[in-house]
């Protein structure tokens, strides 16, 4: 059997979605198709995976739709704090403090619990007239053919569409078979991550401290939570992660110090390994690649999730225009502005958080004067830090329509 559509999307995870939704908007339809079964996805239960949303993401959220869902469920992030540090002993003294009140445009950002975006995304495009999606499935084959792609599913079932959208994550099977090779390194660290229940409120301050292992995040949700991203060395990390929740927090506690009162887990926790991975290019023929698909960089900075949304904003935003000017969705020249619009960017940012990795994550002690004095130079001198701020919170940059809050 074949299906023919204008879009065909890979990958059902946050991205793919968000696109489908994007495109839908404007009139554009499109099929997604995702290899895990939508009951997976669907479960309303808390595992403790959260994402830190920039400024700038929760304002196309609000553009799509989306926001109205999540706002009771989502907790505004004031303030961050970053420090050097070394476990047991706490941050030091030589903080940098970035308060919202000194952005002038509300919270930096929001932090919303995966089972909440994913119910939201979902709900959204469950029956919508111009999203098909099928799952479970898996792509085993793709070919470029006559005016678009076309795919080969596990089921047998043939998909044609003029435009083939990556959406798969770092091992995207859609660049691989599209010929697009990537450059990248393990970093070998990973990321311990998890939920806590604490006694005393974080007043919706974020903590990023840097531990000669790595970096320690501590993100606000709502009530008295908070969610942890810790990076340790990847060997490490395999004997905390073994150990029995008891021990894990012996392990983890100590790193965050007392601030924040006793300390329970909540949820489930995870292990993510940990590594910087590019793609060479973003597009091939009649293919464009999205999210983890097209970069993956280090989580210290938070912005994994938020640079695939300006992905899904760039690219949706580029076939819209192409679609009012009668082009061809698929063509080079569409796919090129795409391309042109998002690699800088993400190149950027992922040399920025290679470079802070590394500096950052050893005890090196010529490296920590070093630091304390950039940290201290940052608190002292206040445009760095609203500088910092506003490309924390999305705000910098050649920005997407649906950035800004504005439909497509």
């Amino acid at each position: 059997m074949g299906t023919e559509t204008d879009i065909l999307i890979i990958g059902g995870g946050l991205n793919g979605p968000c696109l489908a939704l994007a495109l839908a908007s404007a009139g554009i339809r499109s099929t997604l198709v995702d290899r895990l079964d939508q009951s997976l996805r669907d479960d309303p239960g808390f595992d403790g995976r959260a994402y830190a949303l920039a400024l700038g993401s929760c304002r196309m959220l609000g553009a799509l739709g989306l926001w109205a869902d999540l706002k009771d469920n989502a907790q505004p992030i004031l303030d961050i704090k970053v420090a050097d540090g070394k476990a047991g002993t706490g941050a030091s003294p030589l903080m940098v403090h970035f308060d919202h009140s000194d952005l002038g445009e509300g919270p930096m950002g929001h932090l919303v619990e995966d089972r909440y975006l994913r119910q939201a995304l979902l709900s959204r495009i469950a029956g919508h007239p111009l999203i098909t999606q099928i799952a479970p499935a898996t792509v085993v084959a793709q070919t470029v053919v006559a005016g678009g792609a076309s795919v080969t599913l596990d089921t047998s079932e043939v998909i044609s569409a003029r435009l083939l959208i990556g959406c798969d994550g770092r091992n995207s099977g859609t660049a691989s078979r599209a010929g697009i090779n990537r450059t990248g390194w393990g970093y070998d660290q990973t990321a311990l991550v998890c939920a806590l229940a604490h006694e005393k409120p974080h007043d919706g301050v974020a903590y990023q401290l840097f531990l000669p292992s790595g970096p320690l995040a501590i993100l606000p949700l709502t009530g008295n939570r908070s969610s942890i991203v810790w990076t340790e060395t990847t060997a490490r990390a395999e004997t905390i992660q073994a150990l029995d929740d008891a021990g894990y927090m012996a392990e983890l506690a100590p790193r965050i110090g007392s601030f924040l009162g006793s300390l329970t887990l909540e949820g489930d926790r995870f292990t993510y390994p940990l590594g910087l991975s590019l793609a060479r290019r973003f597009v091939a023929e009649r293919v464009a690649l999205v999210g983890d698909a097209a970069h993956g960089i280090h989580p210290l900075a938070g912005q994994g999730l938020n640079l695939g949304l300006r992905d899904v904003a760039a690219l949706a935003e580029v076939l819209v225009a192409a679609k009012s000017r009668g082009e061809d969705l698929g063509a080079s020249d569409v796919l090129a502005r795409y391309q042109q619009w998002r690699r800088f960017d993400t190149s950027a940012l992922a040399v920025a958080t290679d470079v802070i990795n590394r500096v950052f994550s050893n005890d090196n002690p010529l490296l920590r004067v070093g630091r304390d004095l950039a940290l201290g130079a940052a608190q002292a001198v206040a445009p760095v830090r609203r500088t910092m701020m506003r490309e924390a919170a999305g705000l910098t940059g050649d920005l997407p329509r649906l950035m800004t809050g504005e439909p497509l």
